[in-house]
């Protein structure tokens, strides 16, 4: 993996774990650790690792947009930055890995956007969670879009527009979040889940999760005609092909992928 100056990526198995690592500025999003993060998930991304784990050295998980970078720039500089946020999201999402959050303290603002981001999260009971622009001056725009899409229209609305801290178990019940445990599970629930979420073809997976996303947000009619298409396809691959036969003949499928 490649050196980063404001985040630490290790590789320990199957797992890539890529930690946030400025905790001096309670993991704000710079531009500098932006473009690291994306980086090292597109590094990660390349490699036959099936689970990313993404974490925050310190105190809190992340604070959201470093307010210090944000504040010099002009329009074409914030939109800049901003494009390079939704980059970081998008490329989350699209990795052929399992992407898990491991949350604790607070994910504030484009923070909160990171966990709505990735596939899974599990959260430590320290844990909160914010959309805080509805406070003060600048509207969290762009952290309200992945939020919205798991927690619904009231919920994103109470967030945006009071700003206040939801804790983890109304995180969780708001669909925010997949596990709450106490903080000193965290590592434990982290694996856990990631490893019932990475069992089987690794293909067929990283096919299925882009899959998802590509129809997650479209009319039925729509969602099913994506659907239909890439899983008659799919039907044909190594390990749809494995785990049929390994169903039929009664035994345990051997994944070649």
């Amino acid at each position: 993996m490649g050196e980063y100056e404001h985040i630490l990526v290790k590789r320990d198995g199957a797992t890539v774990t890529i930690t946030m690592n400025r905790a001096a500025r309670r993991n704000s999003l710079s531009e500098e650790h932006l473009a690291e993060l994306l980086a090292a998930f597109r590094e990660a991304g390349r490699t036959d690792a099936t689970g990313i784990v993404l974490a925050g050295a310190g105190p809190v998980f992340s604070a959201g947009h470093d307010f210090g970078d944000v504040a010099a720039r002009d329009l074409t500089g914030v939109r800049e930055l901003l494009r390079l946020c939704t980059e970081l999201m998008r490329t989350i999402e699209s990795v052929p890995q399992v992407v898990i959050a491991r949350v604790h303290g607070l994910a504030t603002a484009a923070g909160c956007q990171l966990v709505a981001s990735c596939d899974l999260a599990v959260a430590a009971e320290s844990a909160g969670f914010a959309l805080p622009g509805g406070k003060g001056g600048w509207f969290c725009h762009t952290p309200a879009v992945p939020v919205a899409r798991a927690v619904g229209r009231k919920r994103l609305m109470e967030m945006a527009l009071t700003g206040d801290v939801i804790d983890a178990v109304t995180a969780l019940d708001w669909g925010l979040v997949n596990r709450v445990v106490p903080d000193e599970r965290l590592d434990e629930a982290v694996t856990e889940l990631l490893g019932r979420a990475t069992k089987g073809s690794r293909a067929s997976k990283a096919l299925g999760k882009q899959t998802l996303y590509a129809q997650l947000d479209r009319p039925e009619a729509d969602a099913y005609a994506i659907a239909v298409e890439v899983m008659a396809a799919a039907s044909q691959i190594p390990g749809a092909r494995e785990g049929m036969a390994a169903f039929l003949e009664k035994r345990k499928p051997e994944w070649t992928d």
